[in-house]
């Protein structure tokens, strides 16, 4: 490998002559989040996160930045520097399945995050776009299935994971969620944005950055969404680990997992986090939060009678699920 070098400090020099350097990530005409920008961000936060010698190369004389340059990441991919670094400028450009799946390898991602390159660098996948008039809350269905899974929490959540509809014993769990305005009423901004909540979740920093990277690759296909735009631009605001965790670009798929809570009254509870896709709504999710076996915190939950529930339209009624008129 001593030979490869001198070729690629060579081929760093000319590219730098060939290529404009590249615009603020973000740039836009309309101030819009391009999937290509985003596209951009992620390549060079997986770029900087792979050492030389994980690549196999050597240190070489003049590395003044971490992790790979950009005409080894074309090197060991087979593609011209010139094409990649444009790739990490987010020029509109085309990428083939087996380029992105090279990139994926020298790159070293893991399975959820070559699902989340190939989810940006689509250019056919359409953006969701506003609705004139949005669907209110969950359908009945869904919420006829959460409220059966009592005493165990459940709730239902929309594309942005704002809450649509949650059964009594995650009002229990949750015990401000009836009362909170709507534009708060989303998972990700309780999960970073309120004290409660924070203190709520045992092991905060490893679960919320964990929940962060799922919004990410669960999010990517619909970015520029004006909601998820208006919540991700309030949460850097409003957290200082969220803006930090953010620029990380970290994906993760769904795994079920123990969740563990220090509830005010009932205790330390545990429940097993499971999350369904309705075939029949594949934008919602019902996520479900299960009694351990041998475990009481379902029971000692339900013990605590003093959370509001919210009805459909909008007042107290002890029993009833918590339903929500949101934009899916």
């Amino acid at each position: 490998m001593a030979g490869i070098q001198p070729a690629i400090d060579a081929a760093a020099q000319s590219v730098s002559m060939l290529v404009a350097p590249a615009p603020a990530s973000g740039a836009c005409c309309n101030g819009r989040v391009e999937r290509r920008d985003d596209l951009a961000d992620f390549l060079r936060a997986r770029r900087a996160a792979v050492s030389p010698a994980d690549a196999g190369l050597p240190d070489g004389p003049r590395r003044r930045t971490p992790g790979l340059r950009r005409e080894e990441v074309a090197m060991l991919a087979g593609v011209s520097v010139t094409w990649y670094t444009w790739l990490e400028q987010g020029r509109p450009i085309n990428a083939s399945a087996d380029v992105l799946d090279a990139l994926a390898r020298t790159l070293r991602l893991s399975p959820a995050e070559r699902i989340h390159l190939h989810t940006l660098a689509e250019r056919t996948i359409p953006p969701l776009a506003p609705t004139a008039d949005p669907p209110l809350g969950a359908p009945i269905a869904l919420e006829r299935l959460i409220d059966s899974l009592e005493p165990q929490p459940a709730y239902v959540l929309g594309p942005a994971w704002q809450f649509l509809a949650w059964n009594p014993a995650q009002g229990r769990l949750f015990p401000h969620l009836g009362s909170l305005p709507d534009e708060q009423r989303n998972l990700l901004w309780l999960v970073f944005a309120f004290p409660a909540i924070r203190r709520l979740i045992v092991d905060w920093p490893t679960e919320a950055r964990r929940m962060l990277a799922e919004f990410r690759a669960d999010t990517a296909a619909r970015r520029d969404h004006p909601d998820i735009e208006a919540l991700v631009e309030r949460l850097r605001a409003a957290s200082p680990e969220f803006a930090t965790w953010w620029a990380d670009h970290d994906v993760a798929q769904f795994t079920t997992r123990l969740r563990h809570f220090a509830h005010p009254r009932a205790g330390r509870l545990v429940f097993e986090f499971q999350q369904l896709t309705p075939v029949e709504w594949p934008d919602l999710k019902v996520v479900c939060q299960l009694a351990v076996p041998g475990d009481d915190s379902a029971a000692r939950l339900a013990g605590d009678g003093g959370a509001a529930r919210l009805r459909r339209d909008g007042r107290d009624r002890g029993g009833d699920s918590g339903r929500q008129r949101a934009a899916r």
